[in-house]
């Protein structure tokens, strides 16, 4: 058994559906075939989408990972954590005014499915503290009952990087009998690339560039196609609930290639961002970018009992907070007002309706970026208007998403109004953000004041 297991006793339930969300890392929403790529392949997601809903508006509520992590599994805004950045080494996230991890305190969504029978589980990445922070809590104080993972605490052991499917198969051969929620957090296509052998092979006929990137992103579509198979020989792919999606849009991609390097949180050898070529299909922005390149990411969902399938939702704006209502809603579990945290309960969505969100969306970033669309701090996403702006809003581009997807038309001197509206709305949520992190929330060595 993996830390923090615990085993529970569990009555049978064949109407409540599992539920598996795949999370990838810096796989953007141009990097499948199914999304228009001419030269990646992913044959089992683009199967998924096929048997589901390819959903093509949805946000995660950060430019990179942590944050984003935190959102998927709060259903809270990352910066009412402090969390505007992803978690780095003690020293660093004191210079950053960040906790060293995410209040276990919190609800979580795995918490939540627990509590109401399911047995949880997670594997892969964490990314919820970081490798050289001791004394955070295990992935068992947020909810989960078996967790084998990378990229944790300090003193945890470390699963390896390309295990992540195959511990997920075991999971559901195991737990055959009972309502299960599973996070499977891929590596790929994160830095540094570490591609196998058959995959590198598979794309021997692109320069080299492509031919590491399109490797990872086909071990990470194998990862998938592992998951889908192990749920349909365990008779399960009918009632389980699969969804697909990413932290954050792709990486950027250095001018020099450098020797392989080694990434000592995730326990991997391979090549740096010189190969980090993924893609937005056309949408403006990278990772660490706030324009809908660094945040609007895949989200395929198929559930086969209860949704049609090959549908493409153009219409439905879904993100990332709204995930913990919406998954609590389909599994039946009763979420208290106090735990519904910023998202909306969107389930109809997720059975194949068309809905129309009723809260804006906002983002806070505070971390740097390599060139012109790095300056945004603040963003808000109101109906199909969304404002990019500096945190004093003494900057700010307007775009209509409806009419420009890869916001290269800023209409803000067109629609002063709707630019006043939205920018006292931004700075409004802002300031509400709590100006420090939780002391309790840090490395035992590490001395700051009181949460505001």
């Amino acid at each position: 058994m993996g830390f923090g297991e615990v085993r529970g006793q569990f009555v049978q339930d064949t109407e409540r559906p599992n539920i598996v969300f795949i999370f990838a890392d810096d796989w953007g929403w141009g990097d499948l075939s199914c999304h228009g790529s001419t030269w990646l392949k992913t044959p089992n997601i683009d199967r998924l989408a096929s048997e589901g809903i390819d959903f093509e508006q949805f946000n995660v509520l950060n430019p990179v990972c942590s944050p984003s992590r935190t959102a998927l599994m709060t259903g809270l805004y990352p910066s009412r954590f402090c969390i505007n950045q992803h978690f780095a080494a003690p020293e660093q996230n004191r210079q950053r005014n960040m906790p060293d991890w995410l209040d276990a305190k919190a609800t979580t969504l795995p918490r939540l499915l627990r509590n109401a029978g399911y047995y949880t589980g997670h594997f892969g990445k964490w990314h919820l503290t970081n490798r050289e922070t001791f004394g955070a809590p295990t992935p068992d104080a947020y909810g989960y009952n078996e967790a084998k993972v990378f990229n944790g605490g300090a003193e945890w052991p470390s699963a390896k990087v390309d295990e992540t499917a195959n511990n997920t198969v075991d999971f559901i051969q195991r737990h055959q009998s009972q309502p299960f929620f599973i996070n499977v957090w891929l590596h790929e296509s994160h830095t540094p690339h570490a591609p196998s052998k058959d995959s590198m092979l598979q794309h021997s006929t692109l320069e080299e560039q492509k031919q590491v990137y399109a490797a990872v992103i086909s071990d990470g579509d194998k990862a998938v196609g592992k998951i889908m198979d192990a749920l349909k020989d365990a008779g399960l792919e009918q009632n389980t609930i699969v969804l697909f999606s990413s932290d954050n849009g792709p990486e950027w991609t250095a001018k020099v290639k450098k020797p392989l390097s080694t990434d000592a949180h995730a326990n991997v050898t391979g090549y740096d961002t010189f190969y980090s070529v993924g893609e937005t299909n056309g949408l403006r922005g990278r990772k660490r970018s706030l324009y809908e390149g660094g945040v609007r990411v895949p989200f395929i969902v198929r559930w086969p009992s209860e949704a049609p399938a090959g549908i493409k939702n153009r219409d439905t704006v879904l993100t990332a907070v709204d995930m913990l209502p919406t998954l609590c809603a389909a599994a039946g579990v009763s979420v208290l007002d106090s735990e519904k945290g910023d998202g909306e309960n969107l389930l109809p969505a997720l059975q194949g309706g068309m809905v129309s969100r009723k809260r804006p969306i906002f983002w806070k970033w505070t971390g740097k970026g390599s060139d012109q669309d790095y300056w945004p701090r603040l963003a808000i996403r109101l109906g199909d208007w969304k404002l990019v702006l500096t945190e004093d809003a003494k900057r700010a581009e307007l775009y209509d998403l409806r009419k420009d997807r890869s916001e290269s038309m800023d209409v803000s001197k067109s629609h002063p109004d709707i630019v006043a509206q939205l920018s006292s709305l931004s700075l409004a949520w802002s300031q509400t953000m709590p100006e420090k992190p939780n002391p309790l929330c840090v490395d035992s060595s590490i001395q700051r004041g009181s949460p505001k």
